[in-house]
């Protein structure tokens, strides 16, 4: 018999034979688990990462926002000083922590309003089509005013990438106050 059993062995297919040892072999299992688990692992890694990041510069708008609303408030900057360029200076150096001098993706709305229940009816600074409407109106004292700060975030991991208008997240902060007597 034991003859018998060889000669089967050498008449099956090369192929099988090949399959049969290469199934029994165990030596390249760590690394081809490595393979199939690691891509999977490591963009997992980077999407938390990337919420992380995404989440800090949303709060860093937030601060920003609310850092100057105060300057605004307050009449350290008065409505004579303020125009487009300043406003986006002003949030600029606040966020440059994580976001580049220019700010590209930064559009900023400060709107003057008669009554807080105004404030609150408007429009979020958006126009018909979604595009953001951006106005530069601080009022003097004792007027209620409203700045809104909007930021485009690029997204780097394409499964949310493409998920996002122009793979970019949309951050968004506001701040609503009555200016002091100053």
């Amino acid at each position: 018999m034991g003859d018998q059993t060889k000669r089967r062995r050498c008449r099956a297919p090369i192929g099988r034979r090949m399959l049969r040892r290469f199934i029994k072999n165990e030596e390249g299992v760590a690394a081809i688990e490595v393979a199939f688990l690691g891509l999977p692992f490591f963009f997992l890694i980077f999407v938390i990462l990337e919420a992380c990041i995404g989440f800090a510069a949303q709060q860093l708008v937030a601060n920003a926002t609310d850092d100057v609303a105060r300057l605004f408030r307050t009449g350290q900057i008065r409505s004579s000083e303020v125009n487009e360029a300043r406003l986006r200076e002003l949030l600029c150096e606040r966020m440059s922590i994580l976001m580049s001098e220019t700010c590209p993706g930064l559009e900023v709305d400060l709107r003057q309003f008669d009554t807080f229940e105004d404030a609150a009816k408007s429009n979020l600074g958006f126009n018909e089509d979604g595009s953001i409407d951006t106005k530069t109106e601080l009022g003097l004292a004792l007027t209620k005013n409203m700045l809104r700060v909007y930021y485009r975030w690029p997204v780097v991991t394409n499964m949310l990438a493409d998920r996002l208008p122009d793979g970019k997240l949309l951050l968004f902060s506001s701040n609503t106050w009555q200016n002091e007597p100053f």
